[in-house]
């Protein structure tokens, strides 16, 4: 699904990542592991062509993502579901609003919207909140909503970027078990962190990042740096 060949990444005064070669398959779940300045988000602004490798290729299903005309990549990227850390959601509308914004950017029609926007408010367990507004919900609550928002469009990937950072550990147990449904429903989920917590928990595939490289790669891995 998704293949780093021989990536390279510099910038001005630095190399983010260095000699990258990743495949990730689809269904899979990654967990990416690295302190802070490893890569993570590096790696992932590369995937959804936010930034393009200094050296090698990006592949998506055998495309090279970063040859890919305006068009293509508007396209991809609706292939793509982000989670942030800081959730950006849309103040100014409701828990409903906000899941249902995301179907209309992509031209969906009322029916559609009406018929999907419950069943993923009760995937993520937030149908008692539709008519909240992101001020009145709890950070567990509002990553539920982000995650809800990334997955309405059907996407075959999720990215989830440090999407537990400002969580407390209920708040992240709940948002780290609803990303294993999600996989377990048949879509691939790459999760950067440096939560070891969350890592043991997930119990997939780990890949520790170091200065750039990939110093290890476990199938059933834990946190180990």
């Amino acid at each position: 699904m998704i293949y780093f060949n021989n990536v390279t990444k510099k910038y001005k005064d630095s190399t983010s990542l260095e000699g990258i070669n990743i495949s990730i398959t689809q269904g899979e779940f990654v967990a990416i592991v690295g302190h802070s300045g490893a890569g993570k988000t590096t790696l992932t602004k590369l995937i959804l062509a936010e930034e393009a490798p200094t050296e090698g290729t990006v592949y998506f299903e055998s495309t090279n993502i970063h040859k890919l005309s305006n068009k293509d990549l508007t396209n991809f990227r609706r292939k793509v579901g982000v989670v942030f850390q800081d959730y950006r959601l849309l103040s100014n509308k409701t828990v409903y609003e906000n899941i249902a914004f995301a179907m209309e950017a992509i031209e969906k029609s009322e029916k559609e919207i009406a018929q999907d926007v419950p069943h993923v408010l009760e995937l993520v367990d937030m149908t008692n909140r539709a008519s909240h507004f992101p001020h009145q919900l709890s950070g567990g609550e509002k990553q539920r909503l982000a995650i809800a928002r990334a997955i309405i469009t059907q996407p075959d990937l999720i990215i989830a970027d440090e999407p537990t950072g400002n969580l407390d550990p209920i708040n992240t147990n709940e948002v780290v078990n609803l990303l294993k449904k999600i996989n377990d429903l048949g879509t691939t989920v790459i999760l950067t962190t440096h939560n070891r917590s969350v890592v043991d928990q997930v119990k997939k595939r780990v890949i520790t990042l170091e200065n750039g490289r990939v110093i290890r790669d476990d199938k059933d891995g834990k946190y180990m740096l």
